[in-house]
């Protein structure tokens, strides 16, 4: 041990005195911190935390590749290494003291660039700082490895250089060290997961931005492990003392077999797209991380306050001040500037009552039609239009939950994305009109699979646990029978009343669906948290109005579906017309909906509808009555039915509840702050204020005087992001 430590300490003096050491160590990493922190803007937002992982990647390859490699072949066309030849000392020491030295002699190096990105950018030290060491230290060893491997097989600097060259250049420009990946074609992303130093990118990244420890990324460490005791055992056996001692050029193949290990995690991570998605999420944290002022602009706060000149300041994707008035200088806050002269802060709308599994139109040909691919879309088109935040109010499970996390988790973007699962509703559906309709119901892409049929209230209830352990936001009952298109008895209340109790028990809402007045009573006296729809058919009594009020329930009326089945009962299409569904939905789903609603083959259907007893005007009375009795309204649209289209559905909902009698104001309020709220989400969400999350919709024009200017969108913010409209479809 005594010899070891004496060459330890031997190495790392000539490795200070050793200029291309220094330069690769100290130097070179430093170049680049303050380059890239000129290009990518690191005083403003998350940029720096990009920057500081870039630069520690590329310092471990230059330490590595470089540092040891060139240095190896140095030592032994120098005849340095010959001087140990004589002495009782193997090849093992001297590489692990090599491996060594690099480690000990970059660790600095990283710490001043943390201390320098703290210092200049503001950048907090990382939580997970010993994590992040730790990995530094592994990934330094791995390369300095390969370096040494490198060494081993070339005969002189002039080969190490053809080598080195071409390895270096594709971890240089296929890792995300200098070009995100997440700006590479789809094919090049997965080529990318065969590179080494990508691993290094997304560890150091993970651990930097979202503070993941050295286990969360384990399969890197792994590799990095194998990487370094294979790499040392072979240049052990291909170890050479003096220059003199040639390897044949097939030697060279060895570099492959040291990078097994990461050939294997790129197969496996090309299948699993694992690291893709991180990298996905990741590059999602640093656009969300930007620093933005909104200034000029009238700020609708969500929940009654309106600030007529105002501007909004977003850092880290939280809203960090709302400036009454002016506001300090953009450069001043590092912040970049956008003009909202004469137009209107909103938080971003959102809309409690969605079905992702009907389009709300129809294909001409319907084994085009991919659902997958059509959810996907429909959140997109719900963010395109200024909806941040959604809650399928009844979809298949499995689908909504790998929906929700692909897009509330950052993979991809697009609406927020809330679900009630299964429905709750009891058994019927009889007849040949009913199995007709079931049919056409079909070719417009819905199914009777998503709901739950409890024969017990023990069975309720155990079907209640079972959503609730696989993470669903609210629980959901169907009480009104003759649903159209289905036919259903009406629900036992028993059955019902185990549901909304078990609901509660798990700290889950409860909504029921209802179509006329005594639902509407049933399910006030259930205690449900929301009433769906309400009642088209009669007059809900003030009684239950005021019980509502009393008790906290949220009234969702719901205008838009009732508009939607009444014009496709009449086979008209007006609300195809409107710019925004134009914007966001495909031209087959147009046509195929013109077509529908002329059809033959849809002629039962549409008849069926249109003596089926719904009332906007009735809807709109209950509407009007809930609110001067002070009942919490959240707005719903029940798009994916007939002609409710997915994205601009809240706009609609509230031109229909102004056009009743409710003040924009209070429209407003019902599609942010209240909606939030009826989500649990309003600590976070719903309103504009200091602290919450930057999810915001800005509009030329004012809402509040006229709520058409909704649909008149000039910026879409999620969460600190600002969103590319343009490109909001092109993601893949």
């Amino acid at each position: 041990m005594k010899a070891f430590l004496a060459l330890l300490k031997i190495d790392l003096k000539l490795a200070r005195r050793n200029r291309a050491v220094l330069f690769f160590n100290y130097l070179f990493p430093l170049f680049f911190f303050f380059v890239f922190a000129q290009m990518f803007g690191a005083g403003q937002g998350s940029a720096i935390l990009q920057v500081v992982t870039m630069v520690i990647v590329l310092g471990i390859l230059g330490n590595g590749l470089f540092g040891a490699g060139m240095r190896a072949v140095q030592e032994r066309e120098e005849n340095v290494l010959r001087r140990y030849k004589v002495t009782p000392i193997t090849p093992v020491p001297l590489l692990c003291a090599s491996m060594i030295t690099g480690v000990v002699l970059f660790l600095p190096s990283v710490l001043l660039i943390v201390f320098l990105a703290h210092q200049f950018y503001g950048m907090a030290i990382p939580g997970r700082l010993v994590s992040l060491l730790v990995f530094v230290c592994l990934g330094a060893a791995a390369f300095r490895s390969l370096g040494l491997i490198i060494a081993a097989v070339v005969n002189s600097s002039q080969e190490s250089n053809i080598l080195i060259q071409p390895i270096y250049m594709a971890m240089l420009f296929l890792s995300g060290a200098t070009i995100p990946i997440t700006l590479m074609p789809h094919w090049l992303q997965n080529v990318t997961q065969f590179i080494p130093a990508t691993y290094l990118m997304t560890g150091i990244g993970g651990i930097i931005q979202r503070g993941e420890s050295v286990a969360a990324n384990w399969q890197a460490v792994v590799a990095l492990l194998l990487t370094t005791a294979v790499a040392t055992f072979i240049a052990t056996k291909l170890f050479r003392w003096e220059k003199e001692e040639k390897l044949r050029a097939s030697a060279k193949l060895w570099v492959v077999v040291v990078l097994l290990p990461f050939l294997c995690l790129g197969a496996y991570q090309a299948w699993s797209q694992q690291d893709l998605v991180k990298a996905r999420i990741l590059a999602r944290d640093l656009r969300r991380g930007q620093t933005w002022l909104i200034q000029n602009a009238r700020i609708f706060v969500g929940n009654g306050p309106v600030i007529e000149s105002g501007a909004v300041l977003v850092r880290g994707g939280k809203i960090e001040q709302v400036y009454d008035g002016t506001s300090p200088d953009a450069k001043q806050l590092h912040a970049e500037a956008i003009d909202a002269a004469g137009k209107t802060i909103l938080p971003g709308l959102i809309d409690v009552h969605v079905h992702l599994g009907g389009p709300g139109g129809f294909y001409d040909d319907w084994s085009k039609f991919d659902p997958e691919k059509a959810n996907e879309r429909e959140l997109e088109a719900y963010l395109y239009s200024g909806v941040t935040a959604v809650r399928s109010a009844g979809d298949k499970l499995d689908d909504m939950l790998k929906l929700r996390e692909r897009f509330n988790g950052g993979e991809k973007l697009g609406s927020e994305l809330f679900l009630c699962g299964p429905l709750f509703t009891a058994e019927g559906g009889h007849g040949t009109e009913y199995a007709k309709n079931m049919s056409e119901m079909a070719r417009a892409g819905f199914s009777a699979q998503f709901l739950r049929i409890p024969k017990t209230q023990e069975e309720a209830r155990k079907m209640v646990d079972d959503l609730a352990a696989k993470g669903v936001n609210a629980i959901k009952g169907i009480l009104e029978p003759g649903v159209p298109g289905y036919s259903f008895n009406r629900m036992n209340l028993d059955l019902l009343r185990a549901v909304v109790e078990e609901a509660h028990a798990k700290k889950l809402p409860a909504s029921i669906h209802t179509g006329e007045s005594r639902d509407v009573i049933d399910a006030v006296a259930l205690g449900a948290d929301s009433i769906e729809h309400g009642s088209f058919r009669d007059e809900i009594p003030d009684a239950t109005i005021a019980e509502m009020k009393a008790k906290g329930i949220a009234y969702d009326p719901t205008l838009s579906v009732v508009e939607g089945l009444s014009d496709f009962s009449k086979g008209k299409t007006d609300l195809l017309k409107r710019s925004l569904v134009q914007q966001v939905t495909t031209k087959e789903l147009l046509t195929g909906a013109e077509h529908a609603a002329a059809s033959a083959e849809m002629k039962s259907l549409r008849e069926g509808l249109a003596h089926y007893p719904l009332s906007l005007e009735e809807g709109s009375r209950n509407l009007l009555k809930a609110w001067h009795a002070g009942v919490l309204l959240v707005t719903g649209s029940d798009a994916g039915n007939f002609l409710v289209l997915h994205g601009p559905t809240v706009q609609r909902e509230i031109e229909l509840w102004v056009a009743a009698g409710i003040p924009p104001a209070v429209a407003l309020q019902a599609a942010t702050a209240n909606a939030a709220k009826l989500l649990r989400s309003d600590q976070r969400m719903g309103t504009i204020e200091k602290g919450k999350e930057a999810t915001l919709l800005i509009v030329d024009g004012n809402p509040l005087q006229d709520v058409h200017a909704l649909s008149s969108i000039s910026v879409v913010m999620l969460k600190g992001e600002r969103v590319g409209r343009n490109t909001l479809f092109e993601q893949k």
